[in-house]
């Protein structure tokens, strides 16, 4: 007989100590583990956890320096990981994440339908009226560009932090290489995919009470500005050129090059134009409109195909299947 899966939680810890107890105390009975990691926080989190918690499922673990959320989390996965977890649940210590909804993140990976699971505030669309509208115009344009550079386009609300996965899925991951800041979310869909793991998005509530966000909006705006772009080359290359080449990747390809010779080609004549005085004719126009019409129809195509290629198989049923035999 199969034994029961093990679950542990890693909780990353930075000015949480006014919540970070309550948080605890509120993990389900099922949760075999929780890894606190205090991240060189100034109130000293760990050392008040280990003085204040009798939990014997905690373990409270110290970074020398502080790394980042994304960091702290990381160093909950290899230290979940090296306890023999099966499935590494994340819920932050600021009281914003409801452990009791912890069935409903765990489930989609015990029964096989997805490799990781996250969670998603916009579901309900009458809860949305309660977050603040920056929070909302903020994650509706970083859930396009997330969607761009991840290939997760069925899911929203992407620097969500209420997450699970599969551990037969983070040992596979490149941990030391994921992002170790704000972007780490991004990251992290980003690496999931070019494993092609099956990622679902849980609907769930935030709550927005007393904690202090140590978010600098200017820091992160340019952060993310920088690295969507970067992982959305890196994805469209690994998946369409480096691991196979498919009618899409010509498609994107001959798109490019319409689109970048009408381009050049219009502007040339257009400087040329403004240089003489001369008005551009109809037949110059045409020859610069007709590529880029044609480039921009090819790289629909190859979007339409992007869309319909993300992952549906979850891989860790593979991996399961590949240690039986």
């Amino acid at each position: 007989m199969n034994r029961p899966s093990r679950i542990a939680i890693v909780v990353p810890c930075y000015r949480v100590k006014a919540q970070v107890l309550s948080v605890i105390a509120a993990m389900p009975s099922q949760v075999t583990s929780i890894h606190v990691v205090d991240d060189a926080c100034p109130e000293h989190t760990g050392r008040f956890v280990q003085q204040s918690c009798n939990d014997p499922r905690v373990r409270v673990h110290f970074n020398v320096e502080n790394l980042g959320v994304g960091g702290a989390v990381m160093r909950g996965y290899r230290e979940a990981l090296s306890d023999g977890s099966d499935i590494i649940v994340k819920i932050d210590g600021d009281g914003q994440m409801d452990p009791s909804l912890l069935p409903a993140f765990v489930e989609p990976i015990l029964s096989g339908q997805a490799d990781y699971t996250k969670g998603n505030r916009f579901f309900d669309l009458q809860n949305i009226g309660r977050m603040p509208v920056v929070r909302i115009v903020g994650n509706a344009a970083l859930s396009f560009l997330s969607k761009l550079s991840t290939g997760y386009w069925d899911i929203f609300d992407p620097t969500n932090g209420y997450t699970a996965i599969h551990a037969d899925v983070a040992r596979r991951l490149p941990l030391e290489r994921i992002s170790q800041r704000y972007f780490f979310e991004s990251d992290m869909l980003f690496r999931l995919n070019t494993l092609r793991a099956v990622v679902l998005d849980v609907p769930m509530d935030a709550r927005y009470e007393d904690e202090v966000s140590n978010l600098s909006v200017s820091r992160v705006l340019f952060d993310f500005a920088a690295k969507h772009p970067r992982n959305f080359l890196k994805r469209i290359f690994y998946n369409f050129f480096l691991r196979d080449m498919s009618l899409a990747s010509l498609e994107l390809v001959a798109g490019g090059v319409l689109m970048a010779s009408g381009l050049v080609y219009g502007l040339a004549n257009w400087i040329q134009s403004a240089r003489t005085g001369d008005p551009t004719t109809a037949g110059t126009v045409m020859l610069a409109a007709l590529p880029m019409l044609m480039g921009l129809q090819f790289i629909l195509a190859f979007l339409s195909y992007d869309i319909a290629s993300v992952p549906r198989r979850p891989i860790h049923r593979r991996y399961m299947l590949d240690k039986t035999c």
